[in-house]
């Protein structure tokens, strides 16, 4: 019995350190997939804003990368995720850069020209390789249907709401006046941001930007019920690349 006993505690003791050793591996393999998934992504945003999502394919990531097609087509299966795949993953680097820099401001006029800021900034200093990953992918999806139009369409969307919702946000903390037509200004500096990739990326024309910016802030101060509190000029060189680095998301 206690020869027994002894066997069982010893099986015991080598069967949970055969499953730590394959826990262990387990999540090794893991995250060498989440690595690579990163790596892959990080150059598919990069391409895409450039080319364009047609651009990509499994054969040509894994040509470019040196990594095996099976091993790319584990972690995407088709040239279809592997384009939603990109999408959802220039939607998060969009928000860590325009998005999430503003969340904990109040509401108000400040809190607003800060989102358009840090647009501006985003597309400036080519956070993607071809400026504005969703302007480049918007032209290129805009007439088609299926599910990667469905994914750009409705992260476009949620863009719009979330400027909207910031400007009815500052307009009922005091910041704009109570007939704002808040659509409209949200329209009117999503336009003037957009015009500003387009010419930059088109024309290399990095004036554009100051241009959307001081017009960006015309319209916010012409509907601000205090327009003293914001910047008479966007002291554009704090934040635009101009030297070959990426300026300061702060400020």
């Amino acid at each position: 019995m206690s020869g027994t006993r002894g066997d069982g505690g010893t099986q015991g003791r080598t069967r949970g350190r055969t499953e730590a050793r394959s826990e262990a591996h387990t999540d090794g393999r893991v995250e060498r997939g989440n690595q690579t998934r990163r790596l892959v992504l990080d150059r598919t945003m990069d391409i895409a804003s450039v080319e364009g999502l047609e651009g990509l394919s499994l054969g040509r990531i894994a040509t470019e990368l040196k990594l095996s097609k099976s091993g790319v087509f584990a972690l995407f299966g088709s040239k279809e995720e592997l384009q939603l795949a990109t999408v959802r993953a220039a939607a998060d680097v969009y928000a860590r850069h325009v998005v999430r820099p503003t969340r904990e401001l109040p509401p108000g006029t400040g809190r607003v020209w800060a989102l358009c800021r840090n647009w501006l900034t985003y597309s400036s200093t080519r956070v993607f390789a071809g400026g504005c990953f969703f302007y480049a992918v918007a032209a290129e999806f805009d007439a088609r249907s299926g599910p990667v139009h469905d994914a750009i369409a409705t992260s476009l969307d949620d863009w719009v709401s979330y400027v909207e919702r910031t400007i009815e946000k500052a307009r009922l903390a005091g910041g704009f006046r109570a007939e704002l037509d808040v659509p409209q200004l949200a329209f009117e500096i999503i336009a003037l941001m957009e015009a500003a990739n387009a010419k930059s990326v088109l024309h290399g024309d990095e004036v554009a930007y100051e241009r959307a910016a001081r017009g960006i802030l015309n319209r916010l101060r012409a509907g601000a019920t205090a327009p003293a509190a914001l910047p008479d000029s966007p002291d554009f060189g704090r934040y635009v690349q101009t030297s070959g680095t990426a300026a300061s998301e702060d400020g």
